[in-house]
């Protein structure tokens, strides 16, 4: 796969707690250059970013991020006010805990709020891998398909682990076939993402491909 092809399923990511306007605005150049799937930016971002790039990219979006034990409503909220200030793709995390309690009545319920607030906007659900058991990550892989989401998402980056291939795999076995893989969390360079593409992810949530990408371009 060239590079070009390859940037098209990278969701180029900044999500630094400290993260400014001048660096949200570089990687908006970014991903307008290099036509990537989108940027992937903070909620208090996504209004002026829109402004920034217009119909050029796609503005993707976290809520409940990173822990995920916010109330639905509050989930609810976030994403209906990121929608209405232009976020054109919503990053959702779950509730780890209700996971963690069997509680699977109240996590499909809520994935069927957020699909319910997003309407149209494509919806994208952490699960985050790092801390579930791949009993749990197959049930997962159940509900968001059954609640009508976009994707189904590895990781936040912010857990004690990121994308595997081995859990790409997983939920390429376990999904049903509307829904799409998103790999995040690690992702090293350009022989790594093709390796998650390979595996069956669709989008890859990284800042570091446009950065290979970059590089390349300057060893020519």
């Amino acid at each position: 796969m060239d590079n070009k092809e390859l940037l098209k399923h990278v969701d180029h990511t900044l999500l630094s707690q400290t993260a400014t306007w001048k660096e949200i605005q570089a990687i908006c150049d970014d991903g307008m250059k290099y036509e990537t799937a989108s940027v992937c930016i903070p909620p208090s971002y996504v209004e002026e970013a829109k402004k920034y790039v217009g119909d050029k990219l796609k503005i993707c979006t976290v809520i409940g991020f990173p822990n995920g034990y916010m109330t639905s409503e509050t989930k609810a909220f976030e994403a209906a006010d990121a929608i209405m200030k232009g976020a054109d793709e919503i990053d959702m995390v779950i509730n780890l805990g209700w996971v963690k309690d069997q509680k699977w009545q109240e996590v499909l319920r809520e994935l069927e709020t957020m699909r319910n607030v997003c309407k149209d906007v494509v919806l994208k659900v952490i699960i985050e891998t790092c801390y579930l058991t791949d009993i749990e990550k197959e049930n997962l892989c159940k509900l968001v398909t059954e609640s009508g989401a976009d994707y189904i998402k590895t990781s936040t980056g912010f857990g004690t682990g990121g994308a595997t291939i081995a859990d790409v795999k997983l939920f390429a076995n376990n999904i049903g076939p509307e829904l799409k893989i998103k790999a995040a969390g690690g992702i090293t360079g350009l022989e790594d993402a093709e390796k998650f593409l390979a595996a069956g992810a669709d989008r890859l949530g990284t800042s570091r491909i446009v950065k290979a990408v970059k590089a390349a371009e300057k060893d020519k």
